[in-house]
Formats: structure tokens, sequence, C-alpha cells
């Protein structure tokens, strides 16, 4: 293996044999394995990968493509049914919830199991162990066997073990999901010192964007196949193409990224089956463009009662015209809706509203109720809404809220009013340099002075 590889696999299959009926197992040791009583699954095929010492690699794909099964290959807790795996140097694991762990002994005695396992000395361990404790942070249950722990207790120790070796490789599965918010920070914060200290960092996450903010390179995985390795932004959005594609649309698009010939925007989801086949006709590219995701909908709208107009068709589109709901950073977009009448209004006023998640409200306008036209609005007009944006947002998930107000004699009212009555999802840029929810200052606009 090549003196700057710290990860080589080459070649590595694991099948693993299904049994219709209990039974069939003990006909199959009869049989001398020769295969009438079972079927083969295949959890991974004939992955080729190589990992650079000092590199940070995220794996991406949908469960069950093999992501977890890679990873116990790679550290030696799973033995691979066809070719090889090269390690070189000292590696930390944190895989599945509680690995390496006795649940009858305690955390304290758990933590000196787990680290000598990793290969540190006892006097290594004794050295190391307030820092462990102190990041854990678990207080007198260090003490209590782990069998009473809780899963994010689990999780605290065993990567507080794991951190704490000085690790020349580092790999993490999705076990940091079942930490809370402040300790996931905690946790990415020390990876973020361990890669800068030269470690190579290996993990699995399904969050997009903290597969663009810290890696160097992603994979994707589908179906136990390596179906694309590459920068973060090209994997990442051909990942998100593939998982939020309608099914029909799925094997082309599979194949497409298999034969490297997709495009990295995603897909047009009003579109037909056949659109996926000629997309394998495009030349590679890695600008990312926005599209519709006909499966990203709100399930928490509430309507009010309207009085006398009702809001139709709140949506999202480029400036040429086409829906999109997965919007890039930095382009322009239009919110527009209608608003039919059903009796005389004045003065009339429409309204939008941005929200995140949690409910905070990031952005919102409202039209001029002095503008002529509004000022009296016949019943049985059609009112064409629309607020023209340029996507400041930072990655995420957004909701959008849709408003009418008019004069109704004594004060100002809702005529009718959508809350959450769409959503969208802002795709991760690896060229983002804002620190919060709204990035309000380009790259090319940062100064300073010595």
């Amino acid at each position: 293996m090549s003196s700057d590889l710290a990860i080589r696999v080459h070649g590595v299959g694991k099948v693993y044999p299904v049994y219709a009926r209990p039974h069939h197992r003990l006909l199959e040791m009869f049989a001398r394995g020769d295969g009438r009583y079972r079927s083969d699954f295949h959890a991974l095929k004939n992955i080729n990968l190589e990992i650079r010492k000092g590199h940070t690699v995220g794996i991406v794909g949908r469960n069950g493509s093999g992501k977890s099964t890679l990873l116990q290959i790679i550290c030696g807790t799973l033995a691979p049914s066809s070719g090889s795996v090269e390690v070189a140097g000292r590696l930390a694991a944190l895989l599945e919830l509680g690995a390496g762990f006795n649940p009858e002994f305690t955390g304290l005695e758990n933590v000196y199991l787990n680290a000598t396992i990793l290969g540190l000395a006892r006097r290594e361990i004794d050295e190391r162990l307030d820092d462990i404790l102190s990041f854990a942070d678990i207080g007198d249950f260090v003490h209590q066997p782990v069998k009473n722990y809780s899963s994010g207790m689990y999780v605290r120790l065993a990567f507080a073990v794991a951190i704490n070796v000085t690790p020349e490789i580092l790999v993490v599965d999705e076990a940091l999901s079942v930490g809370d918010e402040a300790f996931q920070r905690k946790c990415f914060a020390r990876i973020e010192k361990i890669r800068e200290a030269g470690a190579t960092v290996l993990f699995v996450s399904h969050s997009a964007g903290t597969v663009v903010d810290l890696c160097d390179q992603a994979v994707l995985l589908d179906g136990g196949e390596l179906l694309a390795h590459g920068t973060p932004k090209r994997v990442v959005s051909l990942y998100q193409k593939l998982i939020y594609a309608p099914a029909e649309q799925q094997p082309a698009i599979r194949q497409a990224i298999r034969d490297d010939q997709l495009p990295s925007h995603g897909p047009a989801g009003s579109g037909s089956p056949g659109d996926a086949g000629d997309a394998m006709a495009e030349v590679r590219t890695d600008r990312i463009e926005a599209w519709f995701d006909p499966h990203l909908l709100p399930a928490s709208t509430i309507a009010y009662e309207d009085r006398g107009a009702t809001i139709v068709d709140p949506h999202l589109r480029t400036l040429d015209g086409s829906r999109v709901n997965t919007l890039v950073h930095g382009e322009e977009y239009v919110y527009a809706y209608r608003v039919e009448t059903r009796r005389t209004l004045s003065r009339v006023r429409c309204g939008m509203m941005v929200r995140t998640t949690t409910g905070i409200e990031v952005a919102g306008a409202a039209t001029d109720p002095s503008l002529p036209r509004m000022q009296l609005v016949p019943a049985g007009a059609t009112v064409e809404v629309g607020f023209r944006f340029r996507c400041r947002f930072n990655p995420g998930t957004y909701f959008l809220n849709a408003g009418c107000l008019a004069d109704t004699g004594t004060m100002e009212e809702y005529i009718d009013r959508r809350v959450d009555v769409a959503m969208f999802r802002v795709m991760p840029d690896q060229r983002i340099r804002a620190t919060a929810l709204v990035n309000l200052i380009e790259a090319d606009d940062i100064g300073w002075r010595q």
C-alpha cells in the first residue's frame, strides 16, 4: 500500500446466506453447502476505495445501502466474504451503540476495557482518564453498570474514549445522531481538532450539510455498490437526486450515476420516467440547479377560515417559470400565489413569511396597500401575487406562509391566511461562509486590514 494511504479497500464483498425456513440451515449443512436451500444477500459488491492520510471522507446512502457493513469491515469487526482491506495507523471507531462495552461492567471499567482494545496501555489510560470523564460528562453514572445507561450516555462515554486514544484514523457511524444537539456540536468540534492534527476521519452521516462542511471527499453507496466517489458537493447532490426522485425514475438515475454520466442537478419531479434516461446523455458538470421534489410537502398546514377571498396555489418558481422547491443558495426565485375574491375588498394587502422548522420567523414581506389597483378589488377578481427574492438562506428546510388582509371598515383583518402552506429546501454549498440562518455577506465582500 502506498505510504500516503490510510485505508485501502480492494474488491471487498460481503454475502449473507438467507434461508426461507430455520431448518433449511441444517439441511444446507448436510447438503455440503451446495446452495440449494439458501439465497444469497449481497450486502457489499466489489467495493474499491482508497483514502489518503489526513483526509476526511463522508459516506452517504439510503438505509440498507451497506454503509455500516463497510465501516465494520474496515475496522476489522466483520470479515469480508471477498477482497481485502489494508489500514495504516492506530484506528479508533465508534460504530453501533455500545459496541465494545460489557453491559455488566461499570462505565469506568468499560473505559479501561475499551481503551485497552484500542491499543492504550494502563499508564496511558490513567493519564487520559480525567479528559475522558470530563468529555463524557455523565457524573456519578460512570460508577454504574452501563446496562442502566440511556442511549445518550452510551454514546457520550464511547465517543469520549474513542477521541482520547489519539487516533490516526477515526471511524464514526451514525451513533452520534442519538446525542443531544449540544453534545453533537461538542463532538464535531473535537473531530475538527483531530482533523487539524492530521488524522484521517471516516464517518457515515445522513446530514448533507455536515458532509459538505467537514469532508474533503464523499462516497455514495446504494444497494451494496459504490456509485460515486468525489467532491462532497457533487456526491451529496447525486445522493439527493437519487433519494428524492419518484420510484419509477430511480433505476435509471442509479444506472446513470453508476455510469458517471449524470449531472449533479436534481430531477424535475413532474417529468416522466424517460426524463431520467435522457439525463444519462447529458454532460457531466458540478453545477447545481434548483429542482422540484414532489414529495416535499408540509404536514403542518393550517388554513384559516376565509372571509371573502381564497389563496390559491402557493408555490416557488424560477425566473423562467419552472416550479422548484429545492433551491440553490444565491439564485433568484419567485414565491407566488393567487387571491380569488368573492366580495369587494378595499385596501388589500398580501404577505408572505419564511419560517424554520422550529417556527423562527426568518424573513417576510407584504405588498403596498396604497397601490391604486389594490384600493378596491371587486368580487370575482383574481389577483396574481409574486415576491421575487434572492435565496440568502443557509442550507436547511424552511416553511412558507401566505396571507391576504383587507380593510373591513373598522380595522385591517385577515381575509385568508395559510400557515406552513408550502416548504422548500436549500441545498448545501461549500462556498457559503455564513454562520447563521441567513447569509448577508458574499465571500468576495469580506475585507480586513492589518
